[in-house]
């Protein structure tokens, strides 16, 4: 396994794992205010696709073992620029962003960051990196996969979202 390959996964694990607890200290906190979850049985299957994911661009790579080649540079730079998205993201939600689907009865919908032009940034921006993650090792299998798997689990997901924002925003 190449140190180039190591570095970037390994760097993307931890960062998800972060999250992860970001996302749990969040859960708590929406908790707290009167918040709850909307369509909980949909999660595993969310969290079955991000494993797979990873398991998939891992296995893919070492069966592969591609070379480095400027098209994985341009995958890594759209990588970079989706990362500051998923950030943007994070931070306009602020203590609101989850991996999970909470609500706050009453709550005023985030309008602010890229909530201003979209609804659901933060699916675009993770369905894109679906396609830009793999592509950065030459795993286009993933590549392909992925991302069209995670648009198929986002359309149940984005409308439980929906009908509970529309339910309980002010």
């Amino acid at each position: 396994m190449s140190l180039w390959f190591a570095l970037w996964f390994g760097a993307v694990v931890v960062q998800r794992l972060a999250e992860l607890r970001l996302a749990a200290r969040n859960a708590e906190r929406i908790r707290r205010m009167g918040g709850y979850e909307v369509d909980a049985a949909h999660y595993p299957k969310i969290v079955l696709l991000h494993m797979s994911f990873f398991a998939c661009v891992f296995a893919e790579f070492l069966w592969r073992r591609p070379e480095p080649s400027p098209w994985m540079a341009a995958a890594a730079a759209s990588f970079l620029v989706l990362q500051a998205g998923r950030v943007w993201c994070i931070r306009s939600l602020g203590p609101y962003w989850n991996t999970r689907v909470f609500v706050v009865p009453g709550m005023k919908l985030v309008r602010k960051g890229p909530y201003r032009w979209m609804k659901h940034p933060n699916y675009l921006v993770v369905t894109l990196e679906m396609l830009a993650f793999p592509l950065l090792f030459g795993c286009f299998g993933a590549a392909c996969l992925f991302p069209a798997l995670n648009v198929l689990l986002l359309r149940r997901r984005i409308a439980a979202e929906e009908a509970a924002l529309r339910a309980e925003s002010a």
